[in-house]
């Protein structure tokens, strides 16, 4: 997979919302979770720092959606409805970004996705001291 330079340039599906990322490291954090929105949303995040994501175009585009303990905070463009990032609830310092965001980068050039126990969160009393690793999402090109 090829490694895209710090900052990262994205953008929503009809590009309304654009914004530059630092990632913390790169496209080695690109996880999933099965927690109830992103088993729905289906999306492989990257990890950066809350302060390092900054919109360049269509903030007032924005919507944040909130449910359960309303401490992460899921953004989407309003009028194409992708999701961009979310800051986590299990690292609230921490923003999950939509790989499929990024400029040059997809969900499939990644053969294996950690998946993570978003059902048994830590802050649910699933125990740990983050989530824990359930296995690996394969992508086997035919």
């Amino acid at each position: 997979m090829q490694q895209v330079n710090n900052p990262h340039k994205g953008a929503c599906h009809c590009g309304s919302v654009q914004f530059e990322v630092k990632l913390v490291d790169g496209l080695n954090t690109a996880r999933r979770c099965t927690c109830s929105i992103c088993r729905m949303r289906g999306a492989i995040a990257v990890s950066a720092k809350v302060g390092d994501l900054t919109i360049t175009k269509g903030e007032d585009k924005l919507t944040l959606y909130q449910f359960n303990t309303r401490t992460a905070k899921h953004y989407f463009c309003s009028s194409c409805g992708i999701y961009t990032h979310h800051q986590r609830r299990s690292n609230t310092e921490q923003l999950g970004v939509n790989v499929a965001c990024l400029e040059g980068i997809s969900p499939f050039d990644f053969a294996e996705v950690t998946v993570l126990d978003g059902v048994n969160h830590v802050k649910d009393g699933g125990g740990g001291q983050g989530p824990n690793r359930l296995g690996v999402l394969k992508f086997i090109k035919s």
